[in-house]
């Protein structure tokens, strides 16, 4: 009943793709499973597309000119892997230039010659693939791209077998290197297929690399009411999404030449594969439709939880809006500007770009001096490269000029904010108050951080359009004047009002990242501690609301918080809890965090739990993290700095984000530094002595979501 049940999904799938442009093998004749490829297609394509390179091929091999093909396109499958030879082709000897195996969608479509070869493409599922050297396994579906595999699925029916029973399969009857056999061409990283799917009538699971039983699949679903999984399709099954949209002939060749990127290690050998998630495929192309229909000078709100992988949503949306022409074939923007503070931003929308179009040096990245900043912006803005990447400090120059630029010179910019952030505010510090509350100025004044999004609400706010600027904003957590700035709105032409709320224009949510497993609730195993203290006022007893509630009072809370047999009792029951609860987790290796108020009280801290932890004689040691300099004199006559040896000895001009990654230290303080934008796997622990609310609380909590191989717990205290 289940095989049956099987084979009229697998048949429904098939003759769907076989009605709308794709070629359809009932059975695997024809295959070769020891070269991994459909010859016919492969062997069609290059007669139909390059007649001249064939009749050279035959005229130089004769009978041999197919087999010749065949062999080539494997060895140079097997040296660069299948993306590489699909993106780029292959040499033969006697011909001139590489012989395309596949033709891509340009970014600018008017070369006839490449559109017809791009309409030449031959797609073709074959079911039950018998792919292995050594069996007669066989796999469900294999995708092939003019006769090269670029994608295996195996499905299952929720009437017998679930998503878990085709991810097993793969983990434990898909073997790519079967102990003491040669590889499996079809499964092998990254010489076969380029993605494979596991596939329910309710869920889609997918991997690049099969590695076995530690094979990790990750979930390629849309999403339901927040959640993970997929909404009830009324007309069919909820994953017909993958075969109808994904699947979707120009859908899945812009994946294959666009989307994928190789990352390779520092000798250039490929390490993994990124096949982009559906949330990332989703906005990504959402944006770029919106930006074609919206022209220049539109706003966009992007709300990614932390997990959803904003990096290369970024790099992805930087990639698409640099090359994105309109109808009449003309490029949309001069410039894409991305302000990010994530050092591998950069990096990897250089290495993407090459991968894409084999060209260097048209991403830019500025990092000059505060007096060569303006210079080096105005040489990236107004020449050749394609994108520009700044950090947050010289986010206000990249501003300004692009605006310049705009009002000028007439030309059409992209800026792309990340959730950067940094204590360092420029020439935006001035404007920040119309769009920070009282509590966040108070804060900052404290040493704490500023937002890219805050710097960009601020230069926005009160400001007519700009028709020459698009902006997108990436957040997790936005404000509610980020939303009201960059929100889109039910009534674009009414300002926000209580009819017209301005929404994100695309949502990942953190319920959906916590149910599919990116990131952690970090609210199961939370602890209050209240603060006990007894304060005679007119014979009652005051607790921590009624004392907040009076200024006179919230003095009187500050002196108890900050008094020393406070602190070391504080101190005493983070170190033992920790020690208790958190140091067994990941094999040793778990961190805990430590946030306070004030750096006041981050001083007084570190010098007690030092002082405690060397008592106790406890192999553990600490950091502590706050901007600017704390002038104490019960703590010592000289000022403090998080680089004083009193505070952080060893931490010798360390980074200290790059300090803590390692195994020397176990617990970080912090005082408005690091809530946010900090990003350490190995922490498990939070004890929090600070009043924390609304999106900060959010922010601040998150920084113990981030998942890691046998995290399942953190404690917050």
């Amino acid at each position: 009943m289940s095989l049956h049940k099987e084979i009229k999904f697998e048949t429904e799938i098939c003759e769907y793709l076989a009605g709308h442009g794709w070629l359809y093998s009932s059975d695997d004749t024809g295959y070769d499973r020891a070269k991994a490829l459909y010859p016919p297609d492969l062997i069609a394509w290059v007669q139909e597309t390059q007649p001249q390179a064939w009749e050279i091929l035959t005229k130089n091999h004769g009978s041999q000119a197919e087999i010749t093909l065949l062999d080539r396109v494997r060895e140079q499958i097997d040296q660069r892997g299948t993306l590489d030879v699909l993106r780029h082709g292959v040499e033969l000897i006697g011909l001139r230039q590489p012989l395309i195996v596949a033709q891509f969608k340009p970014a600018l479509g008017i070369n006839s010659e490449i559109l017809a070869r791009y309409e030449a493409n031959r797609l073709r599922v074959i079911r039950q693939v018998h792919y292995s050297l050594h069996n007669e396994n066989s796999i469900d579906l294999v995708l092939f791209l003019n006769g090269i595999p670029v994608a295996t699925s195996e499905l299952k029916t929720d009437f017998t077998q679930s998503i878990q029973d085709a991810i097993d399969q793969y983990r434990f009857d898909r073997h790519p290197s079967p102990k003491g056999q040669s590889p499996e061409p079809l499964l092998s990283f990254p010489r076969g297929a380029l993605v494979h799917f596991a596939v329910s009538n309710s869920e889609v699971h997918m991997v690049t690399k099969l590695s076995g039983p530690a094979t990790v699949f990750l979930p390629f679903n849309q999403g339901n009411e927040g959640g993970a999984g997929n909404p009830v399709n009324l007309d069919g099954h909820r994953t017909a999404y993958l075969w109808e949209k994904v699947w979707e002939r120009e859908s899945w060749l812009e994946i294959l030449g666009r989307y994928l990127i190789a990352q390779k290690d520092k000798k250039k050998v490929i390490e993994r594969l990124i096949f982009p998630r559906f949330h990332q495929l989703d906005v990504t192309r959402k944006i770029q439709e919106a930006v074609t229909a919206d022209g220049p000078g539109a706003k966009y709100l992007v709300q990614h939880s932390a997990g959803s992988g904003k990096t290369n949503s970024i790099a992805w949306t930087a990639h698409f809006l640099a090359d994105l022409h309109d109808k009449e074939n003309r490029k949309v923007f001069d410039t894409v500007v991305v302000v990010s503070d994530r050092t591998v931003i950069d990096t990897q929308l250089q290495e993407a770009l090459f991968d894409f179009e084999r060209q260097s040096g048209v991403v830019a990245t500025i990092k000059g001096s505060e007096g060569s900043k303006s210079a080096e912006l105005a040489e990236a803005l107004s020449g050749s490269k394609k994108i520009v990447v700044c950090t947050i400090q010289t986010f206000p120059f990249a501003l300004e000029t692009v605006r310049s630029l705009a009002a000028t010179k007439g030309k059409r910019f992209a800026v792309i904010a990340d959730e950067a952030h940094s204590s360092q505010t420029g020439e935006a510090a001035a404007n920040l108050k119309a769009v920070l509350t009282p509590e966040e100025i108070k804060e900052i004044a404290e040493g704490g951080e500023v937002s890219a999004e805050d710097i960009l609400a601020a230069q926005m706010a009160g400001r007519a359009n700009e028709g020459g600027i698009t902006y997108v904003a990436f957040t997790a957590t936005p404000k509610t004047k980020t939303l009201e700035i960059f929100g889109t709105r039910p009534d674009p032409s009414r300002k926000p009002a209580k009819d017209n709320i301005p929404h994100a224009f695309h949502v990942y949510s953190m319920k959906q990242a916590i149910e599919e497993g990116f990131i952690l609730d970090v609210l199961r195993n939370y602890t209050p501690y209240k603060l006990a203290f007894k304060l005679a006022h007119e014979g009652e007893v005051v607790d921590e609301k009624q004392v907040e509630r009076s200024t006179a009072m919230k003095r009187i809370m500050g002196w108890v918080k900050l008094h020393p047999y406070n602190i070391a009792q504080k101190v005493q029951i983070v170190v033992e809890h920790y020690r208790s609860y958190v140091s067994t987790l990941l094999d040793g290796k778990a961190k805990a965090m430590v946030v306070v108020s004030s750096r006041l009280e981050a001083v007084r801290w570190q010098l007690a739990i030092e002082r405690y932890i060397k008592e106790q004689g406890y192999p553990l040691k600490t950091l502590v993290a706050f901007s600017g300099e704390v002038n104490d004199k019960e703590s010592g006559p000289d000022s403090f700095t998080e680089n004083s040896k009193a505070l952080n000895p060893n931490l010798n001009g360390r980074d200290i984000r790059e300090a803590f990654k390692g195994d020397e230290y176990q617990i970080l303080l912090v005082a408005n530094k690091f809530q946010t934008g900090f990003d350490q796997p190995l922490l498990c622990g939070m004890y929090v002595d600070k009043r924390l609310a609304g999106i900060q609380a959010v922010q601040t909590l998150s920084r113990l979501n981030r998942a890691y191989p046998g995290k399942d717990t953190t404690y917050v205290v």
